[in-house]
Protein backbone atom coordinates (compact mmCIF):
# COMPACT_ATOMS: atom_id res chain seq x y z
CA UNK A 1 0.00 0.00 0.00
CA UNK A 2 1.00 3.65 -0.77
CA UNK A 3 0.47 5.77 2.38
CA UNK A 4 -0.20 10.02 0.75
CA UNK A 5 0.32 12.61 3.61
CA UNK A 6 -2.28 15.03 3.36
CA UNK A 7 -1.84 19.15 4.50
CA UNK A 8 -2.99 18.03 8.31
CA UNK A 9 -0.53 16.04 10.24
CA UNK A 10 -1.81 12.25 10.89
CA UNK A 11 -4.05 12.58 8.08
CA UNK A 12 -3.70 9.71 5.50
CA UNK A 13 -5.11 9.01 1.98
CA UNK A 14 -3.93 4.90 1.74
CA UNK A 15 -4.00 3.34 -1.87
CA UNK A 16 -3.85 0.04 -2.23
CA UNK A 17 -1.87 -2.25 -4.94
CA UNK A 18 -4.37 -4.07 -7.06
CA UNK A 19 -4.15 -6.18 -8.86
CA UNK A 20 -6.07 -6.87 -12.47
CA UNK A 21 -6.17 -9.43 -14.76
CA UNK A 22 -8.81 -10.69 -17.43
CA UNK A 23 -11.18 -12.35 -14.26
CA UNK A 24 -11.07 -8.51 -12.38
CA UNK A 25 -9.29 -7.47 -9.49
CA UNK A 26 -7.35 -8.29 -6.09
CA UNK A 27 -6.08 -6.39 -2.98
CA UNK A 28 -5.09 -6.24 0.45
CA UNK A 29 -7.80 -3.40 2.53
CA UNK A 30 -6.25 -3.59 5.70
CA UNK A 31 -3.10 -5.40 6.69
CA UNK A 32 -2.65 -4.68 10.47
CA UNK A 33 1.56 -5.22 10.13
CA UNK A 34 1.67 -2.76 7.21
CA UNK A 35 -0.98 -0.31 8.76
CA UNK A 36 0.94 -0.26 12.14
CA UNK A 37 4.65 0.21 10.12
CA UNK A 38 3.67 3.00 7.80
CA UNK A 39 0.97 4.42 9.28
CA UNK A 40 0.84 4.29 13.21
CA UNK A 41 -0.04 1.04 15.83
CA UNK A 42 -3.66 0.60 16.16
CA UNK A 43 -5.96 -1.84 17.26
CA UNK A 44 -9.47 -1.83 15.50
CA UNK A 45 -12.13 -3.39 16.97
CA UNK A 46 -14.84 -2.21 15.34
CA UNK A 47 -16.45 -2.19 11.75
CA UNK A 48 -19.39 -0.29 10.86
CA UNK A 49 -21.26 -0.33 7.08
CA UNK A 50 -23.86 2.47 5.74
CA UNK A 51 -25.80 2.79 2.47
CA UNK A 52 -26.95 5.98 1.26
CA UNK A 53 -28.45 7.65 -1.79
CA UNK A 54 -26.99 10.54 -3.66
CA UNK A 55 -27.32 13.84 -1.96
CA UNK A 56 -27.45 12.17 1.86
CA UNK A 57 -24.63 14.14 4.13
CA UNK A 58 -23.39 12.47 7.14
CA UNK A 59 -21.44 13.76 9.56
CA UNK A 60 -19.40 16.07 11.10
CA UNK A 61 -19.60 13.11 14.38
CA UNK A 62 -16.88 12.88 16.58
CA UNK A 63 -16.57 11.06 19.72
CA UNK A 64 -15.78 13.10 23.30
CA UNK A 65 -12.88 12.06 25.66
CA UNK A 66 -12.29 9.66 26.73
CA UNK A 67 -14.36 7.42 24.13
CA UNK A 68 -12.40 9.20 20.81
CA UNK A 69 -12.20 7.26 17.88
CA UNK A 70 -9.17 7.21 15.15
CA UNK A 71 -11.34 5.41 11.55
CA UNK A 72 -9.95 3.93 8.72
CA UNK A 73 -12.73 4.46 5.93
CA UNK A 74 -13.58 3.28 2.26
CA UNK A 75 -16.37 3.59 -0.16
CA UNK A 76 -17.13 -0.02 -1.81
CA UNK A 77 -19.87 0.88 -4.00
CA UNK A 78 -20.36 4.30 -5.80
CA UNK A 79 -18.20 7.91 -4.61
CA UNK A 80 -18.06 9.70 -1.81
CA UNK A 81 -16.42 12.78 -0.75
CA UNK A 82 -14.92 12.47 2.51
CA UNK A 83 -14.04 14.73 4.80
CA UNK A 84 -11.78 15.45 7.76
CA UNK A 85 -12.07 18.33 10.24
CA UNK A 86 -9.37 18.95 12.93
CA UNK A 87 -11.23 19.87 16.25
CA UNK A 88 -8.15 19.76 18.13
CA UNK A 89 -8.28 23.06 20.45
CA UNK A 90 -4.50 24.46 20.64
CA UNK A 91 -3.61 23.10 17.37
CA UNK A 92 -2.20 24.60 14.95
CA UNK A 93 -4.38 23.29 12.30
CA UNK A 94 -7.42 23.51 14.44
CA UNK A 95 -10.57 23.88 11.96
CA UNK A 96 -9.19 22.75 8.71
CA UNK A 97 -10.03 20.09 6.76
CA UNK A 98 -8.78 17.70 4.55
CA UNK A 99 -11.20 16.24 1.92
CA UNK A 100 -10.82 13.04 -0.84
CA UNK A 101 -12.98 11.40 -2.93
CA UNK A 102 -13.61 7.80 -2.24
CA UNK A 103 -14.80 5.31 -4.90
CA UNK A 104 -15.57 1.65 -5.84
CA UNK A 105 -12.93 2.68 -8.63
CA UNK A 106 -10.04 4.25 -7.06
CA UNK A 107 -10.13 1.75 -3.76
CA UNK A 108 -8.42 4.68 -2.00
CA UNK A 109 -9.02 4.69 1.78
CA UNK A 110 -8.51 7.53 4.09
CA UNK A 111 -7.24 7.27 7.84
CA UNK A 112 -8.61 9.71 10.09
CA UNK A 113 -7.11 10.15 13.45
CA UNK A 114 -8.46 10.96 17.07
CA UNK A 115 -8.67 14.74 17.25
CA UNK A 116 -11.14 15.05 14.05
CA UNK A 117 -14.97 15.24 13.14
CA UNK A 118 -15.39 12.82 10.26
CA UNK A 119 -18.14 13.32 8.18
CA UNK A 120 -18.95 12.70 3.97
CA UNK A 121 -21.33 13.26 1.03
CA UNK A 122 -22.76 11.07 -1.39
CA UNK A 123 -21.63 11.49 -4.95
CA UNK A 124 -23.22 8.82 -6.63
CA UNK A 125 -26.95 7.13 -7.11
CA UNK A 126 -25.75 5.06 -4.08
CA UNK A 127 -22.83 4.90 -1.87
CA UNK A 128 -21.68 1.66 0.52
CA UNK A 129 -19.48 3.04 2.91
CA UNK A 130 -17.07 1.01 5.48
CA UNK A 131 -15.22 1.91 8.22
CA UNK A 132 -13.04 0.40 10.69
CA UNK A 133 -12.81 2.45 14.45
CA UNK A 134 -9.93 1.87 17.54
CA UNK A 135 -12.50 2.58 19.99
CA UNK A 136 -16.11 1.48 20.67
CA UNK A 137 -19.20 3.47 20.09
CA UNK A 138 -20.45 5.41 23.07
CA UNK A 139 -23.83 7.07 22.51
CA UNK A 140 -23.53 9.15 25.53
CA UNK A 141 -19.90 10.11 23.92
CA UNK A 142 -21.64 11.24 20.80
CA UNK A 143 -21.01 14.87 19.49
CA UNK A 144 -21.29 16.51 16.15
CA UNK A 145 -20.14 19.83 13.97
CA UNK A 146 -23.21 21.09 11.81
CA UNK A 147 -22.17 19.80 8.48
CA UNK A 148 -23.54 23.28 6.84
CA UNK A 149 -21.11 25.41 9.09
CA UNK A 150 -19.70 28.21 6.32
CA UNK A 151 -16.47 29.15 8.29
CA UNK A 152 -15.01 25.47 7.25
CA UNK A 153 -14.63 26.32 3.67
CA UNK A 154 -15.81 22.41 2.56
CA UNK A 155 -16.75 22.25 -0.93
CA UNK A 156 -18.98 19.25 -0.62
CA UNK A 157 -19.81 19.06 -4.43
CA UNK A 158 -23.18 18.76 -3.94
CA UNK A 159 -26.05 21.41 -3.34
CA UNK A 160 -25.52 21.83 0.25
CA UNK A 161 -29.31 23.80 0.72
CA UNK A 162 -30.56 20.63 -0.73
CA UNK A 163 -28.68 17.90 1.04
CA UNK A 164 -30.70 14.60 3.21
CA UNK A 165 -29.44 14.83 6.59
CA UNK A 166 -30.02 12.91 9.75
CA UNK A 167 -32.82 15.03 12.37
CA UNK A 168 -29.60 14.66 14.55
CA UNK A 169 -26.85 16.24 12.11
CA UNK A 170 -29.19 19.15 11.44
CA UNK A 171 -29.36 19.83 15.16
CA UNK A 172 -25.53 20.07 15.67
CA UNK A 173 -23.78 23.91 16.26
CA UNK A 174 -21.36 25.31 14.21
CA UNK A 175 -17.81 24.56 15.15
CA UNK A 176 -16.70 27.36 17.51
CA UNK A 177 -20.21 26.86 18.82
CA UNK A 178 -18.81 23.81 19.76
CA UNK A 179 -15.60 24.42 20.84
CA UNK A 180 -16.20 23.60 24.22
CA UNK A 181 -16.62 19.62 24.12
CA UNK A 182 -13.05 19.65 22.82
CA UNK A 183 -11.04 20.29 25.99
CA UNK A 184 -10.87 18.19 28.67
CA UNK A 185 -8.32 19.43 30.85
CA UNK A 186 -4.71 19.56 29.17
CA UNK A 187 -6.09 17.38 26.03
CA UNK A 188 -6.83 18.85 23.04
CA UNK A 189 -9.98 17.03 22.03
Amino acid sequence: MEVIKTAIDGVVIIEPRVFRDERGYFFESFSQREFNEKVMPINFVQDNESMSSYGVMRGLHYQRMPYTQSKLVRCVKGAVLDVAVDIRWGSPTFGQHVAVELTEDNHRQFFVPRGFAHGFAVLSETAVFQYKCDNFYHPEADGGINIKDESLGIDWRIPVANAILSEKDLKHANLLDSAHDFTIGDKLY
